[in-house]
């Protein structure tokens, strides 16, 4: 379970970020970075946050919920920032996704002095002192938050899309390859802007 002792090794403000949606076929990929501003937030966030991929997609709804809660009442920091499809083919993946961790950064309003990062790869030219931590959203309160964040996020973003775009099944798969995707890629072909053309099988053709 996660706890604040990485960000107790720190005088000053320290944000955690972590992203979602590195591996589908469709979509961004998105950031979240989280500042605790005080311990003193719902007790139901610190009994439960945890590595996003651990928990059901029912309880990541509620904890987003009052992780937003903790933003409008002043006791967190929460933003989201995003990489579109065109510019993970354009810059890659990796570089595509420490843009969208720097946006998520910009958007927070406040510059913290220190990033936890989650995994183990850090981002050049970051603008504040950065870390990385391995297996960092079920260490760290902050990343987890931001773990949460960037999931539930990005999840509403392709259930958006698959209202504009059917015949994907994004609402299920949030863009991965699943047997529902590649049948739409067959009958409906790649959507521009949307699908990552870098990214084989799509680049390759051989659905």
């Amino acid at each position: 379970m996660p706890d604040f002792a990485f960000e107790d090794k720190f005088n000053g403000l320290v944000v955690g970020i972590d992203e979602a949606g590195r591996g589908p076929w469709a979509g961004p990929v998105v950031a979240g970075a989280v500042v605790f501003l005080t311990r003193d937030v719902d007790e139901y966030l610190l009994q439960n946050l945890d590595d996003s991929k651990k928990i059901s997609a029912k309880k990541r709804e509620v904890l987003y919920q009052k992780l937003l809660e903790a933003k409008e009442k002043g006791q967190i920091l929460l933003s989201i920032g995003q990489a579109s499809a065109g510019e993970i083919d354009k810059l890659n993946i990796l570089q595509a996704t420490f843009t969208a961790m720097r946006r998520a950064l910009d958007n927070l309003g406040k510059m913290p002095q220190y990033a936890l990062i989650d995994g183990n790869q850090k981002p050049q030219n970051f603008p504040c002192e950065s870390y990385t931590i391995i297996k960092g959203d079920a260490r760290s309160y902050s990343i987890a938050a931001a773990s949460v964040a960037a999931k539930v996020f990005r999840d509403h973003l392709m259930k958006d899309l698959a209202l504009q775009y059917p015949y994907y099944a994004f609402e299920k798969n949030a863009g991965y390859g699943t047997k529902a995707h590649i049948e739409g890629l067959r009958s409906h072909g790649v959507v521009n802007g949307v699908h990552r053309v870098s990214y084989k099988p799509i680049q390759l053709g051989v659905l």
